[in-house]
């Protein structure tokens, strides 16, 4: 019977990692175009030059009407990446690449600590420059208070959440709170 048991188990575990092997590459697919880009692209295709240049200008007509609707956003990848950067320690679904791909994903940053203070258990509660403000979630203690305007490096850590190192000291264990 145990037997039985284990090979029901195994076959389980068989399916679901098979199953799971789709979703996780479907994950890696460029995301889709928004239309208006795909039919700028399609132009391309026009053999004939005038025909190809009327739907080029078409196009980008169409193009510009849904930017100035703000019906589609352009940015760059300099953008894209501060805006992954503003938004460092907040928990997002995945976007389909709408702030790049993963090779551009911030795993640390570095900023200054704008005002510290702290909970009623000794926790330190830090606001950065950036206006990002972070919570100590262990209770480690710092054999010296942060201070104003010392340099702070937040590196992602394990179960959402991160490790802070206030002026190459001590490490503590923080979350983004805003």
């Amino acid at each position: 019977m145990l037997q039985l048991s284990l090979r029901v188990a195994a076959s389980l575990v068989l399916l679901a990692c098979a199953s799971a092997v789709p979703a996780a590459a479907k994950d890696k697919e460029a995301p889709v175009r928004p239309a208006q880009i795909q039919e700028l692209y399609a132009c391309r295709d026009v053999a004939d030059p005038a025909a190809r240049l009327a739907c080029f200008d078409r196009e980008v007509g169409e193009l510009s009407s849904a930017d100035q609707a703000r019906e589609i956003t352009f940015t760059d990848r300099e953008t894209a990446k501060k805006a992954r950067r503003g938004l460092f320690g907040f928990s997002f679904p995945k976007l389909g690449g709408i702030f790049g791909g993963d090779e551009d994903e911030v795993k640390e940053i570095e900023t200054t600590i704008r005002s510290v203070s702290t909970d009623r258990s000794g926790k330190y509660r830090l606001e950065m420059e950036d206006d990002a403000v972070w919570v100590q979630i262990d209770t480690t203690n710092l054999p010296h208070q942060p201070k104003v305007g010392q340099k702070v490096k937040i590196k992602v850590a394990t179960m959402g959440s991160y490790f802070a190192t206030v002026n190459g000291g001590r490490t503590i264990r923080m979350k983004r709170d805003r």
